[in-house]
């Protein structure tokens, strides 16, 4: 449940590609800085719901809601580790995913 001080974004992962994905305006994408952030319960109650039908349509899978903060740019920021490493993609190899994309544009 969702805690009145906290904002949150909804994540998932696309069915087909496995990626990570965030709910975003008009769909869902990879970047979870484009991701709808959820600043009361009950925005964050309307993540879930959507979470859920976006998955009884077999869209995703797993859909939760992820505690962020804002940046200084007012970009949602994962507040957790785990969440963080979600946003980058696999972990294994920097050459290939997120990763590479981050660090061809010098944000990595």
């Amino acid at each position: 449940m969702a805690r009145s001080e906290a904002f949150h974004i909804l994540t998932a992962n696309d069915l087909l590609a496995g990626d990570a994905v965030f709910l975003a305006e008009g769909g869902w994408s990879r970047d979870h800085r484009l991701a709808r952030v959820a600043r009361t319960p009950d925005e964050a109650k309307a993540l879930e719901i959507t979470g859920a039908a976006e998955k009884a349509a077999r869209r995703i899978v797993d859909p939760y809601l992820v505690e962020v903060s804002i940046d200084a740019n007012g970009l949602p920021v994962p507040v957790r580790y785990r969440e963080r490493l979600r946003t980058l993609g696999p972990s294994v190899r920097l050459d290939l995913g997120k990763q590479a994309a981050l660090r061809a544009n010098s944000l990595l």
